[in-house]
């Protein structure tokens, strides 16, 4: 899809996998797009990396203000940057589970309310937020991850209501297992138990089962996209035939059917 328009797009976490990818598909898109890394990265064709950690708020305001002063607006925000846990939720320590809100969650409002402004006096704007199916349903040794993402829904769909006077909309990106190096790089637990040895390790093989046939970052990219460019965005858009079966069970199936078959998938005891 090409656009006639010059919009500018701002991509947190754009150095690699999700980020990475809906950049490159932004920037064939149409748009004027800079990329956001923790540290100085070559970014795709096309895009513009600048370094921001979306946990210090005097650096993205610094890069907001990079931003404007280069194209004069920004029309498009996606808050992609995050970091993963995986382990028992009692296994990590609450700096632990502060740090990987403060990315994740508080990350996402540093860079909203920085951009918030300059949308509102423009009169028009999209925010778009990388979510996760774990911002719908629940999974084990993923809790802290999980109640992140089901905080990102609520803060998406409210901030929606809210500034949809302005002509600004915000949608979440809802995608399930994706080809990215994303689960090893997240955070390990301060205090491994040897209470969850074996689940933990039967969770583990699991993944190394389903991540190489997970979808691919592109199609969580082209989702970004049409985000970006729907005459009528919606507020959530689901990505992958998994993602979309489990949001269909979550909603309708019974509590104890949808319970028994979560804990069939994830390999424990029914």
């Amino acid at each position: 899809m090409k656009m006639n328009s010059t919009k500018t797009a701002v991509v947190t976490g754009a150095s690699g996998g999700i980020g990475r990818a809906s950049a490159e598909a932004l920037a064939r898109a149409g748009f004027t797009v800079f990329g956001t890394s923790r540290k100085a990265s070559n970014g795709p064709d096309g895009v513009t990396m600048l370094v921001c950690d979306v946990t210090d708020g005097e650096a993205v305001a610094a890069l907001v203000s990079t931003v404007l002063s280069k194209t004069g607006r920004i029309d498009l925000l996606v808050n992609n940057a995050g970091i993963g846990m995986l382990g028992g939720a009692e296994e990590f320590s609450m700096a632990q589970v502060q740090a990987l809100f403060d990315v994740n969650l508080f990350g996402v409002i540093r860079m909203t309310n920085a951009v918030l402004p300059s949308m509102r006096q423009q009169g028009e704007g999209r925010i778009v937020n990388i979510g996760s199916i774990l911002g719908l349903v629940p999974a084990p040794y993923s809790a802290h991850y999980s109640a992140v993402k089901h905080a990102l829904e609520g803060y998406s769909e409210s901030l929606d209501h809210e500034v949809r006077a302005f002509n600004i909309r915000v949608s979440v990106i809802e995608p399930g297992f994706v080809r990215t190096v994303f689960d090893q790089n997240g955070i390990e637990p301060d205090s491994l138990l040897k209470e969850y040895d074996q689940a933990r390790a039967g969770f583990k093989a699991l993944l190394a089962d389903v991540m190489p046939k997970a979808d691919r970052p592109e199609m969580v990219a082209d989702a970004v996209v049409k985000a970006a460019t729907d005459a009528r965005p919606r507020r959530r858009y689901t990505v992958g035939k998994a993602a979309r079966q489990v949001s269909l069970l979550r909603r309708f199936a019974p509590a104890e059917l949808f319970d028994k078959t979560l804990r069939k998938q994830f390999r424990l005891p029914v």
